[in-house]
């Protein structure tokens, strides 16, 4: 008889954690200190209030599509090795070991820390004059938004240069010498150049969905759904922090003195809506680059087709002349077999100058054949002038 034990539930819930690894995450909050969690997908889920759903897009064991969400809480942010939780306070970046997270990092701390200084350092009043001496400041959200797509903007542009150095002299190498080695080379530069541009068309995808949906750029106004007001109101202002000294920063705070006259209007994104223009622009144009390196490379490979039909055509005609020249060595060779066959007969009998003169006679009919047969190959355009 088989006597069945209950199992012990702590022993239970000990082979579970094993089951579910944990995960290494950099927590950064407003003021730049960071705090390394290492917690399970449960821990994150309950921190920042996302579902399931919007936790496995982050999983670097699942290839999920670049992505921007906004949620309730959180905008929720997977940008290639970028994979980080935005809350209206503090930023989650997955695997920090990664040696592109570390700079990534380092930008967070570099400006958070200045960021808090000067908002602690001034009283905000929420008055235009503030917008005037250009001192109103981003939220933390946009902030930490902006460094993730400067960062994910600068490593695609500098694959794209690394990729376009080694690319272009690798091709012109080909053109000049075609060989087994140059076109190996100039397969694995194109497969890498392919899934390149792969990852910068989907990058550039996101970001121009995310500017087609004016719902969905307001969902990323997290400073502004937990104030309950428009991000240039007095109540929203403690959410508020200097512009970094980014492209998009510029552009950004160049656009805040038309945002600020837009009082109370929660719908509002244009300035959410000029700091990823000017990251669509930049991520635009890696996607032009790569696009003129795509079509260098179709050019160059149609010249070296045409330079193998050049050498195919000239291998034809050389063998056409070799043909021609065998037909009539084989008539030449013809009648020498007649004349050769050991068989009596009469008419050669005292006649010992038929020898010279079927010989001459015979080569003169072979080379005015061949003559023949090359004009007739001119005249039909069957070789080169």
């Amino acid at each position: 008889m088989v006597h069945v034990v209950p199992a012990d539930p702590q022993a239970v819930v000990a082979v579970k954690k094993k089951a579910q690894p944990s995960r290494s995450w950099v927590l950064l909050d407003s003021t730049g200190e960071t705090t390394v969690l290492d917690v399970d997908k449960y821990a994150i889920m309950h921190r920042v209030n996302i579902h399931a759903r919007d936790l496995r897009i982050l999983d670097p064991l699942l290839s999920y599509p670049s992505t921007i969400l906004g949620r309730d809480g959180a905008i929720v942010l997977n940008l290639e090795h970028i994979k980080a939780i935005i809350t209206s306070e503090e930023v989650l970046l997955r695997d920090p070991s990664d040696e592109n997270v570390v700079p990534v990092v380092q930008e967070l701390q570099r400006r958070l820390p200045l960021v808090n200084a000067i908002c602690q350092g001034q009283d905000y009043t929420g008055g235009q004059n503030d917008v005037e001496g250009d001192e109103d400041e981003s939220p933390f959200e946009f902030r930490a938004l902006e460094v993730a797509l400067e960062s994910i903007c600068s490593f695609l542009a500098a694959r794209t240069l690394e990729l376009e150095t080694a690319a272009y002299p690798a091709l012109d190498e080909l053109t000049s010498q075609i060989s087994s080695r140059n076109l190996d080379r100039v397969r694995k530069l194109k497969s890498a150049m392919t899934r390149l541009t792969a990852r910068v068309q989907k990058v550039r995808d996101e970001l121009e969905q995310l500017l087609d949906d004016d719902d969905d750029m307001a969902d990323l106004y997290l400073s502004r759904k937990l104030a309950g007001t428009s991000p240039v109101s007095g109540s929203g202002a403690a959410n508020w922090y200097p512009a970094s000294p980014t492209i998009g920063s510029k552009i950004s705070r160049a656009s805040r003195a038309s945002i600020a006259t837009v009082r109370g209007d929660e719908n509002d994104v244009e300035e959410l809506e000029m700091l990823l223009e000017a990251y669509f622009m930049q991520i635009d144009g890696t996607l032009n680059k790569l696009t003129t390196l795509r079509e260098y490379i179709d050019d160059t490979e149609d010249y070296i087709n045409i330079q193998l039909d050049n050498h195919r055509n000239q291998l034809i005609q050389l063998e056409l002349f070799l043909s021609s020249g065998t037909v009539c060595l084989s008539v030449y060779s013809l009648v020498a077999a007649i004349f050769g066959m050991n068989i009596p007969y009469t008419w050669n009998d005292n006649h010992g100058y038929m020898f010279k003169w079927v010989v001459i006679l015979s080569g003169i009919f072979s080379a005015i054949l061949f003559v023949l047969i090359m004009s007739y190959a001119r005249v039909k355009s069957l070789v080169g002038s």
